[in-house]
């Protein structure tokens, strides 16, 4: 629920997923704000986090037909060469796997140290200080930006499946 998996070792983890900001796109003045604003996340964060980055290939075919149907329902002929070229590259970096997507997440976790305890009591409170940090992780990585928001029970699924499915869709 919200993002909260309970394992074997009496350890609760809970996954945030991030939407993080092009900070290239970002003027100078913006880039040393969400800088500042980084530096501050990481003071404060005094527990630890793991990063998940999940990268995976994308297949634009859909795309590029997308692209083909709007050219061809285009009235205005003069733009025929500027989908023709874009829809060549978009075909070209498909034929070439270079298009990936990727996702960001963050990981907090909190140990039962009762561990002869399995009260319900407990298991809240545990709860609460994911929720503590997950709160203390999305003000501060909203001051530099990004959004945050806790992920559902499919989405667990989805990504613990790619993580340990990962050398079999690498052999596809």
């Amino acid at each position: 629920e919200k993002g909260i998996i309970k394992l074997k070792n009496e350890k609760y983890i809970k996954i945030i997923k991030v939407f993080p900001i092009n900070y290239e796109l970002k003027s100078e003045l913006e880039k040393k704000s969400i800088l500042n604003s980084y530096k501050t996340f990481l003071k404060t964060c005094n527990f630890n986090i793991q990063i998940l980055i999940q990268s995976k290939k994308e297949d634009l075919k859909k795309h590029f037909f997308i692209l083909e149907q709007e050219k061809n329902n285009n009235k205005n002929k003069s733009q025929d060469n500027l989908y023709k070229s874009y829809i060549d590259y978009i075909k070209k970096i498909n034929s070439e796997n270079s298009s990936s997507s990727k996702n960001f997440y963050i990981i907090i976790d909190q140990k039962n140290i009762f561990k002869d305890s399995q009260s319900n009591e407990i298991e809240k409170i545990i709860i609460e200080n994911l929720n503590e940090k997950y709160f203390k992780i999305k003000e501060n990585l909203s001051k530099c930006g990004n959004f945050i928001y806790e992920i559902d029970k499919k989405e667990i699924i989805d990504i613990l499946y790619s993580f340990f499915n990962y050398r079999k869709q690498e052999k596809m």
